[in-house]
């Protein structure tokens, strides 16, 4: 029998792990720190980290590591084991408040865009008390924040604690105009719905794709796919089930809190969902979640692909950010209550949310920006690359009272009656649920569905946070000027949702219709990474990060460098996956199928010389055109790869792959997956769609 309980958290030293084993007077100037950002004092640093020592030996640990999130996209770690020689030979155990406090890795080694040169080697890691500390393969994991020798962020977590700081700031702001005198602290809460693949190690194995890229550059489509919609919530196969229940329990045992598990809509596709979180705790337990995942699929035989589109044709993998903020005292700032009209408080949020979304459109499809994604969004199964809001019909007819003047009428239809009298009839929510919108209220939250499943959440919410503290910030400037605060929050809230309400859409995002009044309401239609990533250095966005410290304008165009980099070099690295292929498996494979054929009609002749093979001769002759044109497609592609070491420039050199390796990808891969679709199942040198996606 599983204890969850006795289990959860078992690895972290949490809260309780920390009142249990440090004194009074240093838990408390500990909390101290964690809860209002107070200076840590070296003598109370190294008390934690004895604590902290002692309780990993006692649980298996020999050596610690600062774990943290460099702008890769991953986490990195360098281990050090506790032990420390002695006169006789021996050695003692030992961990200091400084050691726990920095760290030192090479910080020219990781992603810098410019900051830091080759020979500029010292990067600091920085404690973060916020999140607790835990063990994973024999090593206490120390969460820290990555900087430069000269203090530049080089990570992702610096400007996420920096915009939590802010938010929290002009928030409070808010609250004192409008009364609230009890709540001490505002944090931003996430709960990261984590969409993921799972296919056979066997067949990973034979795909070059896979290994290098994380998805399929060939593939021929199966006869079955998604489109008798079967498996989404459907019956988890024991093999997958077993994975999950492993999966669930591993991540207990980190303190994370998994809730939800089911299948998605696309073969072999799955999503694990927890529950709300801080939003620095969230981002990290993220990153672990990814990291679990992969590591336990192997156990159980499989591979956990995380690419935002592994296989064509079916839908690819997001990750659905929940975001809110809450109160200290226990108040969600984003719950309408049961009559959001007269909630003035809400109403405030609300506003400043809409008019955060609308102004900062290119901002939030920045922060989704990837290779990975640019597959993904726009298809039918995520929403488009045009920024919009859902509020759903109850409270948009709640703005429009506030816009008008006039009285709001609930019209009390919120009774879902079965019609079956076994059955109970029961209260329904406001507003039905838009799964075509990209940032879409959900009750109490956003959900900002534009994520890709293999990206660190961490860049979406520092963005978030900022651009609604910077709301924020001019709402409380006028409100504490106002000598009657309700009648100049309801004026606010009013004259905000009028002039930007051209960002909210109830209705269907896939539709055509759609992108067409996006572009008469003026709203942004940032197809790609290389459309968007320009943006990110605006004089707007410049201007709003140094505003409120979170990034300057070096560290924002290092972001930016590093970006367009990764995404070229990704693409690069797809180009040459697709040319070894081509080159080393299907080009031999296709001749030596023709061949075959070939032989076949020669022997036909042979029995009996007035047989004409038609069907052979035939097939040899689509195979012989498909397989000169598709050489010709990679002598283009060979090209469109040499080409790109001409292009200066990290925005055009990331234009030009786009625009020219990718496109010519594109067309090898549609001539290689007629092939294959023309080829006997042994004579294709991978294995097939239907074999990857139905196969555990």
């Amino acid at each position: 029998m599983v204890k969850v309980p006795e289990m959860f958290g078992e690895r972290v030293f949490n809260d309780a792990a920390m009142r249990e084993r440090l004194p009074k007077g240093t838990y408390k100037a500990l909390k101290k720190t964690i809860e209002d950002g107070k200076p840590l004092d070296i003598n109370i640093a190294n008390a934690v980290a004895h604590a902290m020592k002692e309780w990993a030996l006692e649980n298996g640990a020999t050596h610690y590591t600062h774990w943290f999130q460099p702008m890769t996209g991953i986490t990195a770690e360098k281990h050090d084991s506790f032990i420390s020689p002695t006169s006789d030979g021996k050695v003692i155990m030992e961990f200091s408040g400084k050691e726990l406090i920095k760290g030192e890795p090479d910080a020219s080694s990781f992603p810098s865009g410019g900051i830091r040169a080759t020979f500029e080697a010292r990067g600091y890691t920085a404690w973060d008390p916020t999140s607790y500390a835990f063990i994973k393969d024999g090593s206490l994991c120390i969460p820290t924040a990555f900087c430069s020798y000269t203090g530049e962020a080089l990570d992702k977590k610096t400007p996420l604690l920096r915009s939590m700081e802010c938010i929290n700031l002009q928030a409070l702001r808010v609250l004192r105009a409008l009364g609230d005198k009890e709540t001490t602290h505002v944090i931003t809460t996430v709960g990261p719905e984590q969409e993921y693949f799972l296919i056979d190690k066997k067949v990973f194995d034979m795909r070059k794709d896979l290994i290098y890229c994380g998805r399929t550059l060939f593939g021929a489509r199966p006869p079955k796919g998604q489109e008798l919609d079967d498996h989404y919530f459907g019956s988890i196969k024991p093999r997958v089930s077993a994975f999950m229940k492993d999966l669930d329990e591993e991540l207990w045992k980190y303190g994370i809190l998994a809730k939800t598990k089911h299948n998605e809509v696309a073969p072999a596709q799955h999503e694990l969902a927890p529950i709300f979180d801080t939003t620095n705790i969230a981002t990290d337990h993220n990153q672990l979640t990814m990291e679990v995942m992969k590591k336990l699929a192997e156990k159980h035989g499989l591979v956990c692909l995380l690419h935002e589109k592994p296989f064509a044709g079916v839908n690819g993998s997001g990750k659905h950010n929940n975001w809110s903020m809450s109160t200290n005292t226990g108040k969600n700032l984003l719950d309408p209550s049961k009559n959001p009209r007269e909630n003035l408080q809400f109403l405030v949020f609300l506003a400043a949310v809409i008019r955060a979304v609308d102004e900062h459109q290119d901002l939030l499809r920045i922060a989704v920006a990837s290779a990975g994604n640019d597959h993904r969004l726009g298809a039918n199964e995520a929403p488009p690359a045009i920024l919009s809001m859902y509020l759903g019909d109850d409270l948009t007819a709640v703005l429009d009272s506030v816009i008008s003047g006039k009285k709001y009428v609930d019209d009390g239809q919120h009774i879902m009656e079965t019609k079956v009298d076994v059955l109970p009839n029961f209260t329904k929510d406001t507003s039905d649920r838009n799964r075509t919108s990209p940032f879409a209220f959900t009750g109490n939250k956003f959900e900002f569905r534009m994520l890709g499943s293999a990206e660190n959440i961490a860049c979406a919410n520092f963005i978030l946070n900022t651009m609604v503290a910077d709301v924020l910030q001019d709402f409380a400037d006028q409100l504490e000027k106002a000598d009657d605060v309700p009648a100049a929050a309801e004026e606010l809230v009013k004259k905000t949702v009028s002039e930007h309400r051209r960002i909210i859409f109830n209705g269907n995002n896939y539709s055509d219709e759609w992108v067409a009044e996006a572009a008469r309401r003026g709203l942004l239609n940032l197809r790609s990474l290389p459309d968007a990533l320009p943006l990110y250095t605006s004089e707007k966005n410049i201007r709003l990060f140094e505003k409120h410290n979170i990034l300057s304008e070096v560290e924002l165009r290092s972001r930016c460098e590093v970006l367009l980099e990764k995404y070229s070099k990704i693409i690069n690295i797809e180009a040459l996956t697709a040319l070894d292929m081509a080159k080393k498996d299907i080009v031999p494979a296709v001749a030596s199928y023709i061949r075959d054929l070939a032989e076949t009609a020669s022997l036909v002749r042979s029995v009996d010389p007035d047989l004409v093979p038609a069907a052979e001769t035939e097939l040899i002759k689509k195979l012989n055109n498909l397989l000169n044109c598709f050489i010709g497609k990679i002598e283009i592609l060979d090209r469109a790869v040499l080409g790109a070491k001409e292009v200066e420039g990290a925005a055009e050199t990331a234009r030009y792959f786009k625009d020219s390796v990718l496109a010519a990808m594109q067309e090898l891969r549609a001539v290689a997956d007629e092939m294959e679709a023309n080829m006997s199942a042994k004579a294709w040198p991978y294995p097939s769609y239907g074999t990857m996606l139905f196969s555990v």
